[in-house]
């Protein structure tokens, strides 16, 4: 894989998106280490999860985001009264985040698509501008987020990630073959890791709640 650390000295102070992007939450797991329980519908600082996700994509500094959808497959119902597109996985059987990227990548009508999931609600605010940034600038496929770990390590957050929608076919033809495993797939794509350990970046952005003690101990964060 052509993996390369962007810089934060490559952006401009002002950062215009060239291309329209859509986001998509991806709310479509199991659940199984927080006891089965649907993770975007549990409570955040007195939202659901997805919900408080989809407010912060709204919130993105810069040009906003060309529209939000959902990647959902349990309580459609509750997940389009948030007031977004909700789609399911169209492979069956909780196939993983890689389901959920393609997708959004066939619903997709702009030119790139942007990927959060909801167990992570903290995540910067001027990740659409960083992520597109660094995509242009390396004219790169993808563009995957890096943060610091507790253990003091930078590393990839594979499922922060922009893409370019003509990536919909490679994706298909690696899930047809049994792939489920996002860095196998970017592995086969140009991809810039986009670091969010400058200054003013917050430790905690990128901390995922996959327990309900983890979600607690976000709430004080």
């Amino acid at each position: 894989m052509d993996m390369k650390p962007a810089s934060p000295d490559d952006a401009p102070s002002q950062i215009h998106l060239k291309e329209a992007v859509t986001g998509l939450i991806l709310a479509g797991g199991r659940g199984s280490r927080m006891g089965g329980s649907d993770k975007g519908l549990q409570n955040f600082r007195g939202l659901p999860l997805a919900l408080h996700t989809l407010q912060r994509l709204q919130m993105q500094q810069g040009q906003p985001l060309a529209c939000v959808m959902i990647n959902a497959n349990r309580n459609l119902d509750a997940y389009q009264a948030f007031g977004a597109p909700v789609w399911p996985d169209t492979l069956a059987g909780f196939a993983g985040p890689l389901a959920g990227f393609m997708t959004g990548l066939e619903r997709c009508q702009t030119p790139l698509l942007l990927t959060v999931p909801c167990d992570t609600p903290l995540f910067p605010l001027d990740l659409v501008q960083r992520m597109h940034n660094a995509l242009q600038h390396e004219q790169a496929e993808l563009a995957m987020a890096a943060a610091l770990e507790e253990d003091g390590q930078l590393r990839a957050q594979p499922v922060f990630c922009l893409m370019r929608v003509e990536l919909l076919a490679s994706l298909a033809l690696f899930t047809q073959q049994g792939g489920r495993k996002i860095d196998a797939w970017t592995a086969q794509h140009r991809t810039v890791l986009v670091p969010f350990n400058a200054h003013g970046d917050k430790p905690h952005a990128f901390f995922n709640a996959n327990t309900a003690a983890q979600l607690q101990s976000l709430e004080n964060v």
